[in-house]
């Protein structure tokens, strides 16, 4: 099976069953990509969060895009881009038919109860895994704890945490 087909019907499967957005899918792409078909290196997955967390558009297309390009080029990022978004796309086209005469379902509220300490569970999961792999200088340390602290005070936005430190690294380097 060629990669980009394999791109397509991974990032299918990735889009299908990971609920909760981008970050419920990391521990997915983790486990297809670095441990079973080593597609990428833990170093490459770092960097396709930091890019994908400092890029505009949802974490699962730039993630699926970085990956599918990092694998197999152009073709590998459209396929892996529309694996990823083609089954979010149909399901939620029929989903929003249905869910005015679902919600307020009894069964359908305990779901999506269920659900979300599931998805905390996947991106706690991935963040665990992926803080392993850091180098936790001193430099790290402040870092997360300051941005940690303004994202939870909503002092600054995320965009703006990614600029000033990324500034002060870029900076740091030609000290």
């Amino acid at each position: 099976m060629s990669k980009i087909v394999l791109l397509f019907l991974i990032f299918l499967k990735i889009g299908a069953f990971s609920f909760g957005g981008g970050y419920a899918m990391l521990p997915f792409i983790q486990q297809e990509f670095i441990n079973k078909y080593h597609f990428i290196t833990n170093q490459e997955f770092l960097d396709l969060l930091a890019i994908s967390q400092s890029t505009p558009g949802p974490i699962a297309i730039n993630s699926a895009t970085f990956v599918g390009f990092k694998t197999a080029g152009f073709w590998g990022s459209l396929a892996a881009s529309i694996g990823v978004v083609i089954f979010s796309l149909v399901g939620l086209t029929i989903i929003s038919h249905l869910l005015d005469k679902f919600m307020n379902n009894k069964r359908v509220e305990n779901l999506l109860l269920v659900l979300r300490p599931i998805t905390l569970g996947f991106i706690l999961a991935a963040a665990v895994s992926s803080g392993k792999e850091l180098h936790w200088g001193l430099y790290e340390i402040i870092a997360f704890l300051v941005a940690l602290y303004l994202l939870k005070t909503e002092k600054i936005g995320s965009i703006a945490i990614v600029f000033v430190f990324g500034a002060i690294g870029v900076f740091m380097t030609f000290i």
